[in-house]
């Protein structure tokens, strides 16, 4: 389970003000929770972002963005974006507010008990 240990202590920090984070090891690398959803993942030298799926298609087109790709299925509201693409605080803040944003509608699997 390689991923960029850098960038994850900068997601660290930009979820830092919050309450209810937990770390969980899953999709490559580390998969942050936020109230008990998942919120963003690091694997590799990516992030991967769960944003509200009416936001998808506009942010894909921004540079160092993948659409994830479950089952042969394009899965809305879920991109990867490259580490060169967050290397300032502004952009990683910029992904992760995205994330937050939605984390409050999205809903919990199932699995999580909330």
């Amino acid at each position: 389970m390689a991923y960029n240990e850098l960038l994850a202590g900068r997601i660290r920090e930009g979820l830092a003000h919050l309450t209810d984070v937990e770390e969980k090891k899953m999709f490559r690398g580390i998969t942050f929770m936020v109230n008990g959803k998942m919120c963003v993942s690091i694997g590799g030298d990516e992030m991967m972002c769960r944003i509200d799926p009416d936001l998808h298609d506009t942010a894909i087109e921004q540079n160092g963005c993948r659409e994830m790709i479950h089952g042969g299925k394009v899965m809305k509201g879920f991109l990867y974006v490259h580490e060169d693409e967050l290397k300032t605080k502004k952009q990683l803040t910029y992904w992760i507010k995205l994330a937050l944003d939605f984390n409050s509608r999205a809903k919990a699997s199932k699995k999580s008990g909330k």
